[in-house]
């Protein structure tokens, strides 16, 4: 409830009753807060319902009764394909083996991993998330996505044996690290500043950079043509790519990087790493990049696919058949039109106006 303080705003309470015990998760969770906090909810809604309405009305009749808030809507179970909050997904429970098996690290504080949902809409594509080296088997790509915290996460997989069997498949298949995994593969992280856990920590020493954390985080939105990449996905050279960077740190060439130097993470010139997404000098199967959303036009994606399946000898005809930003804004249409339809807009809206910045 502290934003919703910060900015004097009415609340909204949703509860998910396809988990069970709707009624108590709502009324619960409002006995729980302070008389402050539970004035600020507005309304109640119960979502994920599968059913018949009517058979709820009882019990939403004693729900309003007991906790003196209204239910504003019930929203019916919707099959849509929305980016999950980091700590609340369902995919990391997905399992199965698909023509092409792509493996996606699940760190204990992973970030970002929406990433690599567009391959979830080729229909041969399998994504798998994994946190031990049983769950790996044997993969066509492994990605190293995002982490809230990368010398941990780096730590955490040094400690069960994931680092090592990674490195050993990386003289095989594909290792593609996004972000902190990217920093993951370099040869030594720094925090000077003591932004994560202070001092350094050896890489997975797998692509020729180093990172220093900052405390400044870099937002911002980055779009332009990869450069020359080589190996398997060397189709990618040349493709425009768009997306956004969010991290604390700055990444250079081992080469070109003495201790005196600045730091260096995107463009410039010939002694900087040239492009967001690069590859090793001695492995060249290892890519990185801080870009989010790299693969969401159906282009990449695809690419990557294509790539994997000549490799493995077999043909793959489908694949994504549109832009997935189109997609996922044709997701969120779907969603706002259901919503419109068994929610009580005209409440909500006059709940809505009660809302303004202190």
């Amino acid at each position: 409830m502290g934003l919703a303080k910060m900015v004097d705003a009415p609340v909204l309470l949703v509860g998910d009753i396809d988990r069970g015990g709707v009624f108590a998760q709502l009324l619960g969770t409002s006995m729980l807060l302070t008389e402050e906090e539970k004035a600020r909810i507005k309304g109640l809604i119960i979502n994920k319902f599968r059913g018949v309405k009517s058979i709820l009305d009882p019990g939403i009749e004693i729900l309003e009764y007991k906790g003196k808030i209204p239910v504003v809507g019930v929203v019916p179970y919707m099959e849509l394909s929305l980016e999950d909050e980091d700590s609340l997904t369902e995919r990391f429970d997905k399992k199965g083996s698909g023509l092409i098996d792509i493996v996606v690290i699940r760190y204990p504080r992973i970030s970002n991993f929406t990433d690599f949902n567009v391959f979830e809409q080729i229909p041969e594509v399998t994504v798998r998330y994994v946190t031990s080296v049983n769950e790996l088997q044997h993969p066509d790509l492994i990605f190293l996505p995002g982490s809230k915290n990368t010398m941990g996460d780096l730590k955490w997989m040094r400690q069960n044996g994931l680092e090592a069997a990674i490195k050993k498949f990386a003289g095989d298949i594909p290792v593609f690290g996004i972000c902190g995994g990217y920093q993951m593969l370099g040869y030594l992280i720094e925090d000077p500043d003591n932004v994560e856990e202070g001092g350094s920590i050896r890489g997975m020493e797998l692509l020729p950079v180093r990172t220093v954390l900052q405390k400044k985080m870099k937002r911002c939105q980055v779009e332009g043509v990869i450069e020359k990449l080589d190996g398997i996905f060397s189709m990618l050279s040349g493709c425009a790519y768009k997306g956004y960077e969010i991290h604390m740190g700055q990444t250079m060439l081992m080469e070109a990087c003495p201790e005196n130097a600045d730091g260096m993470d995107g463009a410039g010139d010939s002694s900087r790493i040239k492009d967001y997404v690069i590859i090793s000098d001695h492995n060249k199967n290892i890519y990185g990049s801080y870009v989010h959303g790299l693969f969401d036009h159906e282009s990449m994606a695809n690419s990557v696919v294509q790539a994997l399946a000549k490799r493995k000898g077999i043909e793959i005809e489908g694949g994504v058949f549109e832009n997935y930003q189109a997609y996922k804004e044709k997701q969120y249409d779907k969603l706002a039109d259901m919503l419109r339809k068994y929610l009580n807009m005209e409440v909500i809206y006059g709940i809505l106006k009660e809302a303004h910045l202190e």
